[in-house]
């Protein structure tokens, strides 16, 4: 029984790995569809996972909050209510290095079909997102892509790929996020990342993925 454990604890252990590596090749693949070399594909690949970690606050916003004083007693106590701060800010490797690619690769894209495509997206993201309280903006993974993809090639079948990179990661942004900031009280988060956490994903996964579709 040991014995056969063995093979079945080496296959859990490097599944994450081999799965890294798949999704590695996946992603350079698509990014050399975008005219990148392979060089260039693993510079853009590592500055947006590892730009992931890093968020930009662009907005700062005071508030208190009135939890300490639901249990005063008149005259006796007085617990100041708390002073914190609620933080809107943009994810380096999920909103500004995929926005600045696009707007490169805007210029070797037809601009109608971009814009199209880029509108369904918004609506598709908006429609699918989902405030989380306490945690941001949560979107479905693969249901961006795998639409965008399929825009792409029905509006630019010649040009499929940069129109599935753009229109999928500006249309994400804007429909997930940037048209749920009037969420921003009931999510009770003190820092919500354009780009960053419960988006980041579908953001990746759009440009990775669409591009590899077409």
């Amino acid at each position: 029984m040991p014995g056969c454990m063995i093979p079945l604890i080496l296959f859990v252990f490097f599944m994450p790995v081999l799965f890294a590596i798949v999704f590695f090749n996946i992603a350079a693949i698509s990014f050399t569809k975008l005219g990148l070399s392979s060089g260039g594909a693993l510079i853009l690949f590592m500055s947006i996972l590892f730009g992931s970690m890093v968020n930009i606050p662009v907005s700062r916003k005071r508030y208190y909050t009135a939890d300490s004083t639901e249990y005063q007693v008149p005259f006796l106590f007085y617990y100041p209510p708390q002073v914190r701060e609620r933080v809107i800010a943009v994810n380096l490797g999920g909103a500004i290095i995929p926005t600045v690619f696009s707007l490169y690769l805007l210029t070797k894209a037809p601009l109608l079909q971009t814009m199209i495509a880029t509108l369904i997206i918004v609506l598709v993201c908006k429609r699918l997102a989902r405030p989380v309280p306490g945690v941001g903006i949560k979107l479905p993974a693969f249901i961006p892509p795998l639409v965008a993809a399929l825009v792409a090639i029905i509006l630019s079948p010649g040009n499929a790929a940069p129109v599935a990179f753009i229109s999928g990661v500006l249309g994400t942004l804007i429909g997930a996020d940037l048209l749920n900031l009037h969420w921003l009280d009931d999510l009770g988060a003190q820092v919500l990342s354009i780009g960053g956490a419960g988006v980041f994903d579908g953001i990746f996964l759009v440009g990775v993925v669409a591009a590899f579709l077409t």
